[in-house]
């Protein structure tokens, strides 16, 4: 998963149907509250192939981005951040890709094939094109894909801070033949979502030019990218400005890039993102919106158009359990059975989204089959002041209701962070201050301008963020909820649900899979540790004349196709 891990504000699990209405014209919306215009039409059937198009040689694409670059190694738990996928997404392969309906595709680009051929002990076998070659030259090989097993999997490496090592963690053996292309990977116990492995390919070779394991990860996280091993590479870097990309002349994949240059501006005020396409500043936006935003946006067409849904994205309150104060479980239950969920809604997306409701499920979306509430019974967003200062009494605790203290008479005072320049994150975190007040928990509300560092660092007490998804829910649940994961940020630990982890990521029938990930769910749950707020609405806007850009509410982002982009064949 990208921090689906991917920090979207982070990146985590499983796809929901995309199923809508569309209309043409100015716009139009269907009960599952999508909304689309005139290019973004046929998205309702085709979701995989529309905005689709001929295009020419040449042009200027200017994609928005919302944060800082604080990295550039995608594997990094640090640097796992959404905003981050769309500028490395043509630079680094990946043996699968996740398409915007969620199915998963070969990457045939890169592989001719990627095959399970035994099932005791597991063992995958992938087919390298013989044509796949790094920027320089050197073929993309097994070694790659070691450097990849290597680094993520919390064992060769102790100083490395994957992302992930769900699923690295278990393998035995990679090992390469005929010359490299030929790659084996055997696994010490079964695996179901093994197609989730091996994204983000970073260049063996080079990383033996920069030392051991560990420094070399390091090197990839603090060094501007001059490898490629996709459609483009990077051509220029202005330091929170811009990253700017050009066709890779040694790419090998079927589709050449069009486009003379692809442009990521960085803009983290959200506010200035629609001047700039308004201004034709930049032509593709993708930001987390608000009513706002959505309005003005609509009333460019139709040179712009855009696409409003809702994807893998998923934002929820965390808490961090070094906290001396949150580290007890009374406060942290009060604190989310006092939070109003349906409030927050209604103040936020509910005005541009109909029908949005509180998500009830940390891995699952309402619209999977393996979706069960393990929210609703622990009473966690029900806005029960009554009940949580009932048990904050029952416990102990003093002041409750006017200025909480703990047992012992010491004051609480907490933080919530939310990532800067967000206005909706911005009213969602002041909504949560005044709802504590009715407990007496005195809450700073302070933003943060780089959500992945201080999500590693554990600089704040309670935050809200988002994770993306991807199709692949076991990988995501071990990634978030495991007690040795870099990715579970709030270091939240119960042996129990890790025994249950285990048992589903090795689990082959889909149905105990599932049910054993709902248990350990159910755990979490009641141990109140993350409080899912609602499933995030995605928004896309960008110039007609621009064809094949198209929402992928996955980890894999919209720049997903990026070497399809271009201006239409008819755009004069």
């Amino acid at each position: 998963m990208r921090t689906a891990k991917r920090l979207a504000g982070a990146v985590a699990a499983a796809g929901v149907s995309l199923a809508v209405v569309a209309a043409c014209g100015g716009g139009g919306s269907s009960d599952s509250g999508k909304t689309v215009s005139t290019s973004f039409a046929d998205c309702a059937t085709k979701p995989n192939d529309c905005n689709g198009g001929a295009t020419k040689q040449g042009g200027t694409l200017t994609y928005a981005v919302e944060k800082k670059i604080t990295g550039w190694n995608l594997n990094d738990a640090e640097t796992n951040t959404a905003d981050y996928v769309p500028v490395m997404t043509g630079i680094t392969p990946q043996a699968f890709v996740v398409e915007p309906d969620f199915s998963v595709r070969l990457n045939d680009d890169l592989l001719d094939s990627a095959e399970q051929t035994s099932t005791s002990p597991q063992t995958i076998v992938y087919k390298i094109k013989k044509e796949a070659v790094w920027d320089d030259g050197t073929p993309i090989s097994a070694d790659d894909f070691t450097y990849a097993f290597q680094t993520r999997n919390s064992k060769d490496c102790k100083d490395c801070s994957p992302a992930s090592a769900s699923g690295y963690n278990i393998i035995k053996s990679v090992t390469g033949s005929d010359n490299g292309k030929t790659v084996t990977v055997v696994f010490d116990s079964p695996f179901p979502d093994w197609k989730a492995l091996f994204d983000n390919l970073q260049p063996a070779h080079i990383a033996k030019q920069h030392g051991d394991l560990a420094t070399s990860f390091k090197w990839f996280n603090e060094t501007v990218p001059t490898f490629s091993g996709g459609p483009y590479k990077i051509s220029d870097y202005q330091k929170d400005v811009s990253v700017t990309e050009v066709p890779n002349p040694k790419w090998y994949g079927k589709t050449k890039p069009k486009l003379d240059k692809l442009v990521f501006r960085i803009i983290t005020d959200q506010s200035q993102e629609v001047p700039a396409l308004q201004n034709n500043e930049v032509q593709v936006i993708y930001p987390q919106p608000d009513q706002d935003m959505v309005n003005q946006v609509k009333a460019l067409a139709p040179n712009v158009q855009y696409s409003l849904g809702t994807g893998l994205t998923w934002e929820h309150f965390d808490l961090n359990l070094k906290n001396k104060f949150l580290a007890d479980k009374p406060l942290r239950q009060a604190i989310f059975t006092a939070l109003n969920r349906q409030e927050v809604i209604a103040k936020t997306i509910g005005q541009f989204v109909p029908g949005a409701k509180p998500l009830n499920n940390h891995n699952f979306k309402p619209s999977q089959d393996g979706y069960k509430d393990v929210v609703t019974s622990t009473g966690a967003g029900s806005g029960d002041v009554e009940k949580a200062k009932k048990v904050l009494t029952d416990a102990g605790y003093k002041g409750v209701g006017t200025a909480l203290a703990t047992p012992a008479g010491e004051p609480i005072s907490l933080r919530v962070t939310y990532t800067a320049s967000n206005p909706l994150r911005k009213a969602t975190a002041e909504l949560f201050q005044k709802q504590m007040q009715a407990i007496g928990l005195k809450i700073d509300v302070t933003p943060t301008q780089t959500l992945g560092p201080t999500l590693t660092k554990g600089d704040y007490d309670v935050i809200l963020f988002a994770w993306i998804g991807q199709p692949f829910a076991l990988q995501g649940a071990e990634q978030l909820w495991g007690s040795a994961s870099d990715s579970n940020y709030g270091k939240w630990v119960n042996p129990k649900s890790d025994d249950l982890l285990k048992q589903a990521t090795a689990q082959v029938d889909p149905k105990k899979a599932t049910d054993l990930l709902n248990q350990a769910n159910q755990v979490m749950a009641d141990d109140y540790y993350v409080l899912p707020l609602f499933q995030k609405p995605t928004f896309l806007a960008a110039y007609s004349q621009f064809a094949n850009i198209r929402d992928n509410a996955t980890t894999s982002s919209p720049g997903y196709n990026n070497q399809e982009w271009g201006l239409r064949a008819s755009a004069k």
